[in-house]
């Protein structure tokens, strides 16, 4: 080898030494794409695991439970309130609904709970209601009163104007009513349209085991318990806790409107 000749490197000796490097350099950007979809696969299976099995969050898009609940609010539900859930045992998918399994601590709901649940005439929507009735009550209603094994609720009236000024601008033309009222343990209020006599009575009915009788707050417009029947034990998603946020969007029948004084509120 002449003095002044450079030694060649072995990449020069060897002519697949560039096509080695790019596999090489490929099998290193595949083996990181798969590590990263396999952190991100995680990370929704984790929040999907956590979402079933301890909280979710839920938007109420109707006025059924005004004013307890606003349209618009985002609220957070416990899902183990009433027992722990092997996840997504729950779910649904299409028509076909499955029945949660426990894992422990099942538990009944209390009279005033407010709970999510599956709507029983379509299973894949969800409803949010109070818990009115429980398992073996007799429950009937005369002119707008509920009556719980013979007792009445009594309706106290009082002075809702502050409530109005914050009303949905759908229901402020309607001659309503406000009322504290005491189901179960759970002190909160009702409205009522005072020229509204459809809903007055309800025959008294005995509910059945494992089964419960639901009510919105908003009694004149919410379409509940009165019109479709019990809420079993299966069907209930979770209880309700907290108003996280509160936003109409500016597109439909209500206007735009942000509600941050809501923020945090505990749902009783």
């Amino acid at each position: 080898m002449n003095e002044n000749q450079t030694p060649q490197s072995n990449d020069q000796l060897d002519p697949h030494a560039d096509l080695m490097k790019s596999v090489e350099a490929d099998l290193s950007k595949k083996q990181k794409l798969i590590k990263e979809i396999k952190s991100i696969a995680i990370i929704i299976v984790a929040v999907l695991t956590f979402r079933s099995m301890f909280f979710e969050p839920f938007r109420i898009p109707s006025g059924s439970m005004i004013p307890t609940l606003m349209i618009g609010d985002f609220i957070l539900v416990n899902k183990f309130a009433y027992g722990l859930k092997v996840p997504f045992t729950d779910m649904v998918f299409g028509e076909t609904s499955f029945n949660p399994i426990y894992i422990a601590g099942k538990s009944e709901p209390k009279r005033g709970d407010v709970i999510v649940f599956k709507y029983p005439k379509d299973l894949s929507v969800n409803y949010i209601k109070r818990v009115v009735g429980l398992p073996g009550d007799t429950l009937e209603i005369r002119n707008k009163v509920v009556y719980i094994n013979d007792k009445p609720i009594e309706p106290k009236e009082f002075d809702g104007k502050d409530i109005m000024s914050d009303m949905d601008d759908k229901f402020k033309g309607y001659n309503l009513k406000f009322y504290h009222v005491k189901t179960g343990d759970v002190e909160h209020v009702i409205q009522q349209d005072n020229d509204n006599y459809y809903k007055v009575d309800y025959d008294k009915v005995t509910i059945p085991k494992d089964s419960y009788f639901v009510m919105g707050d908003n009694r004149d417009f919410s379409y509940d318990a009165r019109y479709w029947g019990f809420v079993t034990h299966e069907q209930i998603k979770g209880k309700a806790m907290f108003v996280w946020f509160s936003l109409i969007f500016p597109f439909g029948e209500n206007p735009a409107k942000f509600r941050p004084w809501r923020i945090g509120t505990p749902i009783n």
